[in-house]
């Protein structure tokens, strides 16, 4: 390995553990351990390190073909002593900082695309809801109202008309009229009984469903 790309390797190793610092603070500012259960903090913890541990021989890998030395591990330690010193305090207040600018975005986001789109197609809804039981009302109540038209009208001339049936109807033979009311008697008592029939068939079919 020639001096340069030791010179390389020594400062990405000393990089790679000021990262390492960094990355050790984001990850216990969003783990909250007393938060957690102690087999999830183990998890977590695991994963953690053997993430870290691969990213630094890929950078090592890079640099050097994944040549170790000894001297990469005083390196790392350096790296991560220097961010404990200079970096860590001002590297927490920038992670605040950047963590409070999401979750604002995120309200922000959140609130417009509830304002702009939510609420409109809501009071859409609403208002066409509205406009359809509105109408369907005043068709009832039109309906209802020409009812009572078409019955003072038919109730109009039924009075008449049932005045010159009967007046007919007094006229005619006494034989014509007993066969009549025999035949209405008998057409009436059949459908009586067509009724009495659906209706037990009915009452069945729901005793059965019950």
């Amino acid at each position: 390995m020639t001096l340069s790309i030791q010179f390389y390797t020594l400062l990405a190793m000393i990089g790679m553990g000021s990262g390492f610092g960094a990355a050790l603070d984001t990850y216990s500012r969003f783990l909250k351990r007393s938060e957690r259960k102690r087999w999830i903090v183990f998890i977590h913890d695991f994963l953690f390190w053997i993430i870290q541990g691969l990213l630094i021989f890929y950078v090592l890998f890079l640099v050097n073909e994944g040549e170790l030395r000894f001297y990469l591990f005083l390196a790392l330690f350096c790296g991560f002593a220097a961010y404990q010193a200079l970096f860590k305090g001002v590297y927490q207040h920038f992670l605040e900082f950047l963590i409070r600018l999401v979750v604002k975005l995120t309200r922000f986001i959140t609130n417009s695309v509830h304002m702009l789109i939510f609420l409109p197609i809501k009071w859409v809804l609403v208002s066409i809801l509205a406009i359809a039981v509105g109408l369907g009302k005043f068709a009832l109540a039109l309906l209802k109202w020409a009812g009572k038209i078409v019955l003072f009208i038919l109730n109009i001339f039924w009075k008449p008309i049932k005045w010159m049936l009967t007046f007919i109807w007094n006229l005619m033979p006494v034989f014509v009229t007993k066969n009549v009311g025999k035949f209405y008697n008998k057409g009436k008592g059949i459908l009586l009984k067509i009724k009495n029939s659906i209706s037990r068939t009915l009452n069945g079919w729901r005793n059965k469903k019950k």
